[in-house]
């Protein structure tokens, strides 16, 4: 797995200034070919981790917990799945697959493999 982690530096920009929480999960998203945005201490989040290492693919994970400006993300998670639980949440080539409950279905239906092959996360 590959986390993202970001060096700050002694100055953070005031709250309501930068960028847009939305823009940034839709840049961050559209960067790797799997992004998910987890929760270190979530153990659902643990669970989608684990799902996809065992399939051989390697995400970008970006623990909300640990960024400056991951709980404005997590709120714009949240309205952007219409759900009251913000994590785990997964981007496939740039697009949202959605939490936990969409993977596991995609998994079991068999749709999973493909989306990753096509988006370059998965080669066999």
């Amino acid at each position: 797995m590959h986390y993202q982690t970001q060096s700050w530096g002694a100055y953070v920009a005031p709250r309501n200034m930068g960028v847009d929480p939305l823009e940034r999960i839709e840049k961050l998203a559209s960067e790797n070919a799997v992004v998910i945005f987890s929760m270190s201490t979530c153990c659902m989040c643990h669970a989608i981790k684990r799902l996809f290492c065992g399939m051989g693919v390697n995400p970008t994970v970006y623990e909300l917990d640990e960024d400056p400006r991951g709980k404005d993300m997590e709120k714009a998670l949240m309205r952007l799945l219409a759900s009251s639980s913000a994590v785990p949440v997964v981007f496939i080539g740039g697009k949202l697959v959605g939490a936990m409950d969409r993977v596991m279905a995609s998994h079991i239906s068999g749709t999973l493999v493909p989306l990753l092959k096509e988006a370059g996360a998965l080669w066999l």
